[in-house]
């Protein structure tokens, strides 16, 4: 199973803002730290903001902060939001299935079981828990803004 940038680039733009407590965070500054368009994070800060996990400051000295404590944002709640549903197999969307095992194939459970599993263990973390060693992400994002980018 691979999750999609969108999701990816959503997840970054709180790391940074959790980061960065009480100030708001350009999303220019997101994407030179992380070396991504800033065009990307735009479409996610959006939606993060209309979902209450980022407050969207419009203007020319605007930005965004978190909309909430980190200690309060489930990881696995925001991929879920951000992923939609997930097929991971054909047979998973009912409308489109093609597949002729469709009720009697046992891939489809364990698939299943698989993707309640990972969203079990992404709903014990918080994105207080993905930044606990924030001295040293913060670092590392420093030390990547500072590197030569692709013309």
């Amino acid at each position: 199973m691979r999750l999609t940038a969108y999701t990816n680039y959503a997840l970054r733009t709180l790391m940074y803002c959790a980061l960065h407590p009480n100030q708001l965070v350009r999303i220019q500054d997101v994407a030179e730290a992380h070396g991504i368009s800033k065009a990307h994070l735009l479409k996610a800060a959006r939606q993060l903001g209309q979902l209450g996990y980022l407050e969207n400051v419009r203007g020319r000295a605007g930005g965004v902060r978190l909309g909430r404590p980190p200690e309060k944002i489930i990881i696995g709640e925001v991929v879920r939001h951000t992923e939609g549903d997930l097929e991971v197999v054909e047979c998973f969307n009912t409308a489109t299935n093609t597949c002729p095992l469709i009720g009697v194939c046992k891939l489809s459970t364990l698939f299943r079981a698989g993707l309640r599993g990972f969203f079990s263990e992404l709903d014990k973390v918080t994105l207080a828990d993905i930044i606990s060693n924030g001295p040293v992400l913060l670092e590392r994002l420093e030390r990547n803004r500072a590197l030569p980018t692709a013309c």
